[in-house]
């Protein structure tokens, strides 16, 4: 698999890109190229279940804003698309002030719902069939908090969080134990009813499948 960038695209000035990535075949075939390498628009169609010509399409659309390109071809007939970027990214506060900004979050917040939920089902399936080795029984986990923070602190939480998780996926480069681990957070502030007494809510955690989330 050629080498990407590792720098991510920021999305956060460029309406025509939120727009073009509210798509959810266009988010799929995006995180496969990042996950899976490399491919043409046939390879996709028969993972994704679309014909050659709708993947096709949508890989233009993708390589028109920037989130796809050329990969070398393996002959003179072929054409391979490879990812531009590993990661995807934008300032929430900033967002909201372009056009489009805040349907490209809500609809992006759901896909990753969708995909958490796809995730599930396939670590499930891993494990059942023996695809996974046994230590991930113990070591997968889906944890909900219900916790009274600040916007200051849930901020800090994200981003203490998302530097904690990259240092842990350097360590472990190279690592042949290593699995590829969807990893998908959320902090969602939700207001009780109008008339209702403030009261200190119990915090904790639990194993319920709550959570939220490149994109790949």
């Amino acid at each position: 698999m050629p080498e990407q960038p590792s720098s991510p695209m920021d999305l956060t000035h460029n309406p025509a890109a939120l727009k073009a990535l509210t798509h959810p075949l266009r988010v799929r075939l995006l995180g496969l190229l990042r996950t899976k390498g490399p491919a043409t628009a046939s390879e996709l169609a028969a993972t994704t279940g679309e014909t050659s010509a709708s993947t096709s399409y949508h890989l233009r659309v993708l390589a028109r804003h920037g989130f796809v390109s050329e990969a070398p071809a393996r002959d003179a007939r072929e054409r391979r698309w490879q990812a531009a970027h590993t990661l995807t990214t934008w300032d929430n506060e900033k967002l909201l002030d372009q056009p489009g900004g805040e349907v490209f979050l809500a609809t992006t917040r759901r896909q990753q719902v969708d995909h958490l939920g796809h995730t599930l089902d396939r670590h499930e399936a891993d494990l059942a069939a023996g695809r996974l080795d046994p230590a991930w029984r113990a070591a997968a986990h889906l944890d909900d908090y219900d916790l009274r923070l600040t916007p200051a602190s849930a901020a800090l939480l994200s981003r203490e969080f998302g530097a904690r998780a990259a240092e842990l996926a350097a360590r472990d480069a190279g690592n042949p134990e290593t699995a590829r681990v969807v990893v998908v957070t959320a902090a969602l502030p939700v207001a009780g009813p109008p008339d209702s007494p403030r009261t200190e809510e119990s915090t904790g955690a639990d194993a319920g499948p709550a959570q939220d989330g490149d994109t790949p």
